[in-house]
């Protein structure tokens, strides 16, 4: 006979709506139904991603403080833990009932943020969630066996004030032809603020322009995203060719670009809100074309794999917003590490790297222990067909598995970081790979998906995918053809084409072959950019070298912006985490001005501590933080730099064109100083709210290749922008 016992209640008040990122005090009450045993627990666990502030119970003056109290006849001890229970609950509150037992009725109450010493509270995680579970188990018996109440309070967190706008533009638009564009607006930590609103423009002439909008309730505005207006008459007299076995046109006119963020996750595995509201954020708020959902494989039980299909068919509509269905088949790295999976259609099946969070550990499904597994079980499902990228995550791709039918990109930037690393292994392996970026964020904003108070993290990225229509088939070929560049979540315009002596032209992507009659011509790299922001440079790379630096500027151009960077990571893997707190000063100089880079988190601003001196607390994860410095004079002074990687001094007037390097270990762990033009980007407006691009914010060039080495030369950009936003072009493969 089946033991049923009565484990009591849970309560929360107040019991919300609360403002993301605010400091609260929440009152947590639990009440015992069957007595609880000395050396029993009440157990309170919290989603896994949730970056609210750490509880902790010794300072009252300080934030997120918390107070704990009972009616029982026992005292209550409590800990935290951030890895204290089962994924995705891992953030744990243990209270440890000891001298003596709570019986029934009886009550633990914990103040969460009790400000009665002066704390300011208990900070709220930083994204909005219908939802914010304080999930509580409970052992009554005492034999840490946990048991879940049938109900746990929760409270919704929602948006705070408008702090900033957005204007989200598409890639492409006709001259003299009316388009739709959205601006948006966000609080301080990126949550959308209300309905974005939907507004229209015309543009009189073809040419790259940008859209400034404002907000006529806050002033916010915001300049746009570039857009390649192109001229309706040349659009209809363009001459199809087609791209060998890609069986795609070459050429801009023929292509539009494709926006999408290929990867996150939501409640039903190991991230926030449901899946409805992940798909209908990518589409609405985010405004991206193309999207997917990734579940860890080892969490998607066999009825959400159905509704990830189900919910994939339903928010997919050609020519608007596409969808695949998919999962992150995450097995530890020796055995293959991540790889993100996805089906041109529903009908799939999906492939396990284990079953341990399944219900029961069982599944109708297969199970792939390596990734050479997995990608023998996706031959075989001959329909629908599969692609993948190679992913670094907690667990990091092993490229010493792969298969080049089936993994067709490697991903470089998510919210993880940065990983030029992974892309350096397939190109060192003589793989075919074209580059990626998505967010692979957890908090159901995806296209949008900003690091919140983690230190761990950068900004999502995003993949534009270069196709003839919005479908599945035409993305899905594109994406096969590596015809897609990343960025770091931005949306830049990039064009690459390789003409060779015959006048043929590939792009990014394709595989050219040279033969012997080419050979009295070299190959002509054109490349043509519109930044979001000012362009700092184009490296033009030949797989793991970089051929050439090219710049919008050159030495004369030169003025009294210092830029200083930081880059890198301790390692591969969870640990890859950099601390880079630190100061500088410049001696015998002033600083006029500071415009950070990549300081995501509101409340971790770079701090002013005299007219020549700056002070900060940063980390990076393969990506790049750092500063640029307006300085009083050009060329006094010397700048002291001390991180807690490195200290190093710098004169300014040796501060040039080509950056000063100084290397710091660990996995491309780096600092770097250089100097830029003063900053005058005003916009050439002609008095609409259609402005051509920016001066500096475009850079177009020619380049000959003439040292191509025997065998395959993957030829591809890696673009860096003044703010820290980076895009890098899939190669196109030369083969000599």
């Amino acid at each position: 006979m089946k033991q049923t016992l009565d484990l009591g209640r849970a309560a929360i008040e107040p019991r919300g709506p609360v403002v993301a990122g605010s400091y609260q005090t929440i009152t947590f009450t639990y009440t015992a139904g069957h007595p609880v045993d000395d050396s029993g627990y009440v157990l309170v666990v919290f989603r896994q991603i949730g970056d609210f502030g750490e509880p902790q119970f010794d300072d009252p003056t300080a934030p997120n403080y918390c107070s704990v109290t009972t009616g029982g006849d026992c005292v209550i001890r409590p800990s935290w833990g951030a890895k204290r229970y089962i994924r995705p609950w891992a953030k744990a509150l243990h209270l440890q009932v000891t001298k003596g037992y709570l019986d029934r009725g009886e009550s633990v109450v914990v103040t969460f943020g009790d400000t009665a010493g002066g704390s300011p509270g208990w900070r709220m995680q930083t994204f909005c969630e219908k939802t914010f579970e304080f999930k509580t188990l409970v052992d009554p018996i005492a034999t840490f066996q946990f048991k879940e109440l049938p109900e746990s309070p929760t409270l919704e967190i929602i948006p705070g004030k408008p702090a900033r706008a957005v204007c989200i533009t598409p890639s492409q638009a006709v001259a003299g032809e009316q388009f739709d564009y959205h601006l948006k607006l966000e609080d301080r930590w990126g949550n959308p603020v209300g309905i974005p609103d939907r507004r229209t423009a015309r543009p009189n002439s073809p040419g790259a322009q940008t859209v400034e909008a404002t907000d006529p309730d806050t002033g916010l505005s915001s300049t746009s995203n570039p857009i390649d207006v192109r001229d309706g008459a040349e659009l209809a007299n363009v001459e199809t060719k087609t791209a060998g076995n890609n069986d795609l046109a070459f050429g801009k006119p023929e292509l539009n670009h494709y926006w999408a963020d290929l990867h996150g996750q939501s409640e039903e595995t190991v991230g926030t809100n449901s899946i409805d509201d992940y798909f209908t954020f990518a589409r609405d708020i985010g405004f991206l074309d193309i999207t997917g959902h990734q579940g860890n494989d080892f969490q998607v039980t066999d009825r959400f794999w159905r509704e990830i299909e189900a919910k994939s068919k339903a928010f997919c509509k050609p020519g608007r917003f596409v969808t695949f269905p998919g999962y992150e088949w995450s097995g530890n790295t020796p055995l293959g590490g991540d790889r993100n999976v996805y089906f041109t259609s529903e009908g799939g099946r999906i492939v396990h790297s284990c079953t341990d969070l399944l219900p029961g550990r069982e599944t109708r499904y297969p199970i792939a222990a390596t990734a050479d597994e997995l990608f023998a079980e996706l031959r075989r499902q001959a329909r629908p067909r599969a692609f993948m990228f190679a992913h670094v995550g907690g667990r990091y791709a092993d490229l010493s598995m792969h298969d080049d039918q089936l993994e067709p990109a490697v991903e470089v930037h998510s919210a993880w970081g940065t990983f030029e690393w992974l892309l350096d292994d397939a190109l060192r392996r003589g793989y075919r790979v074209g580059i990626v970026a998505n967010s692979d964020g957890h908090k159901c904003r995806p296209g949008a998906s900003y690091p919140g108070a983690k230190s761990f993290g950068s900004l999502g990225g995003l993949t534009c995918v270069l196709a003839r229509k919005l479908d599945r088939r035409s993305i899905a070929a594109a994406i096969r053809a590596r015809h897609c560049y990343a960025t770091t979540g931005n949306r830049p315009l990039l064009d690459l084409t390789l003409t060779i002596s015959k006048g043929d032209t590939a792009m990014m992507g394709d595989v050219v072959e040279l033969s012997q009659d080419d050979g009295s011509s070299h190959p002509v790299l054109r490349f043509n950019a519109v930044g979001t922001g000012a362009i700092q440079q184009v490296e033009v790379r030949n797989g793991l070298d970089t051929l050439t630096t090219l710049r919008p500027y050159g030495e004369d151009d030169l003025g009294r912006r210092v830029k200083i960077t930081w880059s890198g990571a301790e390692v591969r893997g969870r640990a890859r985490m950099t601390r880079w707190d630190g100061a500088l000063c410049v001696r015998g100089n002033a600083i006029e001005h500071i415009e950070p880079i990549n300081f995501w988190n509101p409340d971790r601003q770079p701090e002013r501590t005299g007219e020549a001196a700056v002070r900060w607390r940063s980390t990076t994860t393969g990506g790049t933080c750092g500063l640029i410095l307006t300085l009083a004079d050009r060329n006094a002074g010397a700048v002291e730099l001390n991180t807690a990687q490195r200290e190093v001094t710098s004169e300014v007037a040796s501060i040039g064109l080509r950056p000063t390097t100084w290397e710091c270990g660990g996995l491309q762990k780096q600092i770097q100083m250089l100097r830029l033009p003063d900053n005058d980007i005003r916009p050439d407006t002609d008095g609409t709210n259609l402005n051509r691009v920016r001066p500096r914010c475009s850079l177009a060039f020619e380049l000959p290749l003439p040292d191509l080495q025997p065998g395959d030369n993957p030829i591809y950009l890696k673009l860096t922008q003044e703010d820290g936003h980076t895009a890098w072009t899939s190669p196109v493969y030369v083969l000599l």
